[in-house]
């Protein structure tokens, strides 16, 4: 038999859950706005976030600020100095290029799982996508380009069912907000980034996993040769230098 005062902790305990999940909600509320700020680059690199800024501005006490920013800080978005409080991580034009390389391999497997579980339907959503990109390629919006070219990328990941890819490479891709527009704006990378999309749709819906794997991986090949082709250059005309 409970005795009055074990009772009455049990009735303190079973008050205080709905407010310990209310918190957590709120965290979690919280931490999804500002990783999504982040990865949409509405929040800048090397930005400082400052926690009592954050209480306001997410509606979260304190100590929930300092678990999103741990979190954040564990996915690689921010980085948190002592006594200098924390900000958003800048990746650099190597570091871009490196993860680049890495999304190639997983997305080629993405790829190829596509191919092998692709529907008609899935095969027609692409597509769609592909002559989205061709309009707008053709009225030189590059930037919303840009934008449809990541919603078939994820297209793609979502079609073949690699749950591990698609966490991945989601986690390698908010690494990239400051390039994420860089390489179609890169004179004729668009034409050439439009034919490499066609390639891997086409070898999707020909369920060819081989041919779709290699076709990815093509694609990120490409994207991260502009990425040091293009850091080469402006490093060169920081030092005053003839670009080749």
């Amino acid at each position: 038999m409970l005795s009055r005062r074990d009772a009455s902790a049990d009735r303190d305990d079973d008050r205080a859950l709905p407010a310990r999940a209310s918190k957590a909600t709120a965290a979690e509320g919280g931490y999804r706005r500002l990783h999504g700020d982040i990865v949409q680059g509405r929040v800048m690199p090397n930005e400082r976030l400052v926690e009592l800024d954050l209480t306001e501005s997410l509606g979260v006490p304190r100590a929930a600020v300092r678990i999103i920013l741990a979190r954040l800080e564990n996915d690689g978005l921010v980085v948190r100095e002592p006594n200098r409080g924390a900000r958003v991580r800048m990746v650099s034009e190597s570091e871009a290029f490196e993860i680049t390389r890495i999304r190639a391999a997983i997305e080629s497997l993405a790829a190829e799982g596509a191919a092998l579980h692709a529907t008609d339907d899935d095969i027609a959503e692409m597509r769609a996508m592909l002559v989205q990109m061709r309009e707008l390629m053709e009225s030189g919006d590059l930037l919303k380009y840009s934008d449809v070219n990541s919603l078939l990328h994820a297209k793609v990941t979502a079609t073949s069912g690699n749950q591990t890819a698609a966490r991945l490479i989601a986690e390698l891709k908010a690494q990239l907000v400051r390039f994420q527009y860089r390489t179609v704006l890169v004179v004729g990378r668009a034409k050439n980034s439009f034919a490499e999309h066609t390639e891997i749709v086409e070898a999707i819906a020909a369920h060819d996993p081989e041919r779709a794997a290699a076709a990815m991986r093509t694609h990120l090949s490409h994207v991260a040769e502009t990425l040091r082709d293009t850091a080469g250059a402006r490093s060169q005309r920081a030092h005053g230098e003839p670009a080749p």
